[in-house]
C-alpha cells in the first residue's frame, strides 16, 4: 500500500497550482501589508479540488497533518484542517483528545477566515461542548483576530445543538470589537441563533442594537421579515 505523507499530499495540491488563481485569491483574502491576511500565501487551488485531494489523504498520520499545518500556504493548511474535522466527527474519544490538542497548538496556523470557518465549527465547537468552554472565553479575549474569530464560530456546535447562551456571552464579549470580520462573524452567529429562536435573538437586540456595529446588526437581522428589519435599522 501506498504510504501518504505531507509531502505527497502537498504535490498533489501543487499538480493543480494556477499562478493566475493565486492572485486572485490573494486578493481575495487580503494578504498584502497591513490587512488581515498579510504574509498568506496561495497555490492557485480551488476548494473542490483541495476537498477531492483531503479525501484521498483521509488516513494521514497526525503528525504528517501537523506539517501540512506548518505549511506557509493556505491550501495546504486547509487541507489539513478539512481532513482532522472530518476524523474528528468519526474518531474516537482517544483520536478526538488527539486531534483536538493537535488543532489548539497549530491554532497560529489557522490564521485566515476560511480556514477558521471550516475548522472550528468541526474539531473546538465539538471538543468543548460537553466540557469545559472556559477556553473560549479566553479566545475571545485574545489580541490575535483569528483567535477571537475562532471562539465565536466554535459556537455554531452550539446552536446546532438549540445551546445559544454561549453565543450570546461571547457576541457579548466582541460587540465592541474594531474588525470587521469580527462583526460579521457575530451578526452570522446571532442570525443562525434567530433562524432557530427569533424570540432569544429579540430579546439579545432589545437593548444592543441601537449601539452594535451596523453590520454585526445587518448580519443578525438578514432572515427577519421585512418590517422588522427595517424597524432594527431605524433605531
Amino acid at each position: 500500500m501506498e504510504k501518504l505523507t505531507a509531502r505527497k499530499a502537498s504535490a498533489a495540491l501543487k499538480a493543480h497550482a494556477s499562478a493566475e488563481k493565486a492572485v486572485l485569491l490573494s486578493g481575495f483574502f487580503k494578504t498584502g501589508k497591513g490587512e488581515y491576511g498579510e504574509g498568506d500565501r496561495f497555490l492557485g487551488v480551488m476548494v473542490p479540488e483541495i476537498r477531492k485531494a483531503a479525501r484521498h489523504y483521509h488516513i494521514l498520520a497526525l503528525d504528517e497533518l501537523g506539517k501540512l499545518l506548518a505549511s506557509p500556504y493556505n491550501e495546504e493548511r486547509l487541507m489539513a484542517l478539512i481532513i482532522l474535522g472530518a476524523r474528528y466527527k468519526k474518531g474516537d474519544g482517544g483520536e478526538k483528545e488527539a486531534i483536538f490538542r493537535l488543532y489548539i497548538k497549530n491554532l497560529s496556523n489557522v490564521n485566515n477566515w476560511n480556514l477558521v470557518d471550516l475548522s472550528a465549527p468541526y474539531i473546538s465547537g465539538p471538543h468543548l461542548a460537553d466540557g469545559g468552554r472556559e477556553l473560549l472565553y479566553k479566545l475571545a479575549h485574545s489580541k490575535n483576530l483569528w483567535e477571537r474569530r475562532v471562539a465565536i464560530i466554535s459556537t455554531s456546535h452550539f446552536i446546532r445543538n438549540g445551546e445559544f447562551d454561549d453565543t450570546l456571552k461571547i457576541t457579548d464579549i466582541l460587540i465592541n470589537d474594531k474588525h470587521d470580520l469580527i462583526h460579521k462573524a457575530c451578526g452570522w452567529m446571532l442570525r443562525e441563533v434567530g433562524k432557530r429562536d427569533e424570540a432569544a435573538l429579540d430579546r439579545f437586540l432589545k437593548e444592543r442594537s441601537k449601539t452594535m456595529p451596523r453590520t454585526m446588526l445587518r448580519y443578525a437581522i438578514e432572515r427577519m421579515e421585512e418590517g422588522k428589519r427595517k424597524k432594527y435599522l431605524a433605531r
